[in-house]
């Protein structure tokens, strides 16, 4: 059964992406990182066995439309820079932004160590060009393996999307930004098509559309959303290829745990997202910045073959969200765009990044994702009866 055809008989649940990693795998990521010698046969053998396990765990946790959690990746950009022509990893030392809208609102905050942004570990010194086919296809081939014999209402690959890989990657070789944009999107295409030609569904991660305006402090609201529609034009090109029903959006405002009284607003956003070419748009709501912002799809003129994927547990707090609350948010969204259009995920990611400790705990990540489980089973009893 299709997924357009399963989410009518009730509410699917899904997430954005990254999971926890086994320490054994992250130890032998950083070492690569670092420079370290590290046995090739080695790495792919716990890449391949990491990825089964958790296709597995994601299964166990009752999660319908599944990943490969991004286990083979350093992060959801920074993999970029091992896949592109073109680029090179930035000297040592190089620092995020000084100023943002939110680092300047709360400058004692941030100032006590908690991470406001990041830098871009890459530079842009040559023509870019998709070089990273042989990493692809084992990410590929380990998925299509760890799936067998398994049922899934879908199953996705995270992908950076155009606006994520130009932000990631200072650009010193083309002489416009229109220019660097275009080559970003040619570039990324080769990738999602993989995807899509593998059998996958493809998930754009997109955060810098919804935060590009937090992280300049010069910019206002109307010059953000001109910036985020170029962004779109320069996505929609990359999935030209791409039927809308194979195509995920993600975006959100990072893994900054903050204030974040700075967050572009989804009321300033809807017709933004509205204008990907993409049948799932998934964003933050598991969260009080946010948790009000269901109302306002009720004016979004969303097409019948449409689905929202709202965050129903965060990543930006180690609560464990009730399986009856998660119910009630569930509801909320089904009664504004109808129940067949949303489909329970996650605010974010829940590992950014092997090196550091985990925003939050493998064991909390486990806990909420059987309470999204749970909610979606409660939410579903309610509106189908």
């Amino acid at each position: 059964m299709t997924l357009a055809a399963e989410r009518t008989k009730r509410i699917l649940t899904t997430h954005v992406g990254s999971l926890p990693r086994p320490p054994a795998l992250s130890e032998l990521m950083v070492a690569r990182m670092d420079g370290r010698p590290v046995d090739s046969k080695l790495y792919a053998d716990t890449v391949r066995k990491t990825v089964s396990e958790c296709v597995a765990y994601q299964a166990d946790c009752g999660i319908d439309i599944i990943s490969d959690g991004e286990q083979s990746k350093t992060g959801f950009f920074a993999y970029v820079k091992e896949r592109v022509g073109g680029v090179e990893a930035r000297p040592p030392g190089a620092k995020g932004r000084a100023h943002t809208k939110e680092i300047d609102a709360f400058p004692e905050f941030y100032a006590a160590g908690h991470s406001g942004t990041q830098p871009a570990g890459s530079r842009c010194t040559g023509a870019l060009s998709y070089t990273g086919m042989d990493i692809l296809k084992a990410d590929l081939d380990n998925l299509k393996s760890a799936i067998a014999g398994r049922n899934f209402t879908d199953v996705f690959i995270p992908a950076a999307s155009v606006g994520t890989v130009e932000g990631a990657v200072v650009n010193e070789f083309y002489k416009t930004e229109d220019e660097f944009l275009e080559a970003c999107a040619e570039t990324m295409r080769v990738e999602y098509e993989a995807i899509v030609a593998a059998g996958f569904s493809v998930q754009l991660d997109d955060p810098r559309l919804a935060m590009h305006y937090m992280l300049n402090p010069e910019m206002t609201l109307e010059q953000a959303r001109k910036w985020a529609w170029q962004r779109v034009e320069a996505m929609n090109h990359s999935i030209r290829n791409i039927p809308a029903e194979r195509v995920r959006h993600h975006t959100c405002y990072g893994i900054n745990m903050g204030p974040r009284t700075h967050d572009m607003e989804m009321k300033h956003l809807t017709d933004i997202i509205l204008g990907i070419n993409a049948n799932y748009y998934s964003f933050e709501f598991a969260n009080p910045r946010h948790e009000h912002e269901w109302k306002i799809w009720a004016d979004a003129k969303l097409p019948a073959e449409k689905a929202l994927l709202p965050g129903m547990i965060t990543h930006a707090s180690v609560l464990v969200e009730h399986p009856e609350l998660i119910a009630e948010r569930i509801c909320k969204f089904a009664g504004v765009v109808g129940k067949e259009r949303v489909i329970a995920s996650t605010d974010c990611g829940f590992a950014s990044t092997p090196r550091d400790v985990p925003e939050v705990h493998p064991t909390v990540v486990t806990a909420k994702l059987k309470s999204l489980a749970e909610g979606a089973r409660i939410a579903s009893k309610q509106l189908w009866g």
